[in-house]
């Protein structure tokens, strides 16, 4: 894949060597509160007649505000980091092309950040470490991204490959693209109203398989304008979506398969999604909601 014919983002995070991934509360000198501090807190508003919490609030509140410059101060990846370059080619062209989309209907797109972090990392859907794998939080619409994982896929997973790795950080921007569209509402309301969500043709699975097609969306139009893909590149995104099936790593994990636990897609249907978006880069063939045969 010749991926530096890609635009390099401006919207990488690089959280890397940061336990908290840039997420965590910091106060002071970029500790965070400790348990003996709280108890002073407590203490000092006894004393005072304060209500200890609206003391906790208000200084949650000033480090809030001072943790904002140090997490912008560290944005970019450094210049001479080539996997770094490598995300920020990919995510540029997601941008290229989601916004071209996007303008084409009339709307506007708002392009997602991408966190780079190691080990763990803090975001607004809670605390993730890397056995939680790349994944988008709808709520402060980033994708967090720990790049050991392009090691264990093909390391374990035997889904090597540049354009392997690409297909995982479109199919994140394609939940992105979900969240845009009002998808990831819908899906969060039927969550609360108690309709199925995992297993085989429940909500969770047709949410993925969409992000996987959306993937192919967007790897049909950077292919159409920037003619980057080697002989080779497609089937190495189809060898990831295959490796990454319900069924394959269930078997793979417990011997067994259990289509009621379901929550991605079997290996078939990741393929089968993927080249349904790559065949002619259309979104309105990416409804797997409506789909009655996934």
């Amino acid at each position: 894949m010749l991926w530096r014919k890609g635009r390099r983002s401006d919207n990488v995070v690089d959280a890397r060597g940061d336990d908290m991934g840039g997420g965590g509360m910091r106060f002071g000198g970029g500790k965070g509160l400790s348990l003996g501090a709280i108890l002073l807190i407590v203490g000092i508003g006894w004393i005072t007649g304060q209500d200890p919490l609206q003391i906790l609030g208000q200084l949650t509140g000033q480090m809030t505000e001072q943790s904002a410059p140090a997490s912008q101060t560290r944005q970019a990846p450094p210049a001479n980091d080539e996997q770094a370059e490598f995300v920020r080619s990919i995510l540029g062209d997601t941008e290229d092309t989601w916004g071209a989309i996007f303008q084409q209907a009339g709307r506007q797109y708002k392009d997602p950040t991408l966190v780079l972090f190691s080990n763990r990392v803090n975001s607004a859907c809670g605390m993730a470490t890397s056995a939680t794998g790349p994944f988008y939080c709808p709520a402060d619409q980033k994708v967090y991204l720990d790049m050991a994982f392009f090691q264990e896929m093909a390391q374990r997973f035997k889904a090597a490959g540049d354009f392997a790795q690409a297909y995982v950080i479109a199919h994140e921007v394609g939940h992105h693209v979900q969240t845009l569209l009002g998808v990831s509402a819908k899906i969060q309301a039927a969550r609360q109203q108690g309709r199925q969500m995992q297993g085989d043709g429940g909500l969770l699975v047709r949410q993925e398989l969409q992000a996987d097609c959306l993937a192919g969306v967007w790897a049909y139009h950077a292919q159409k304008r920037l003619n980057w893909l080697e002989p080779g590149d497609i089937e190495e995104a189809l060898n990831a979506a295959n490796a990454i099936g319900d069924d394959r790593l269930q078997q793979q994990g417990q011997g067994r398969v259990v289509p009621d636990s379901f929550t991605h897609g079997t290996s078939a249907q990741r393929v089968r999604w993927f080249k349904t978006g790559f065949a002619q880069g259309q979104v309105g063939q990416c409804d797997t909601f409506a789909a009655k045969n996934l």
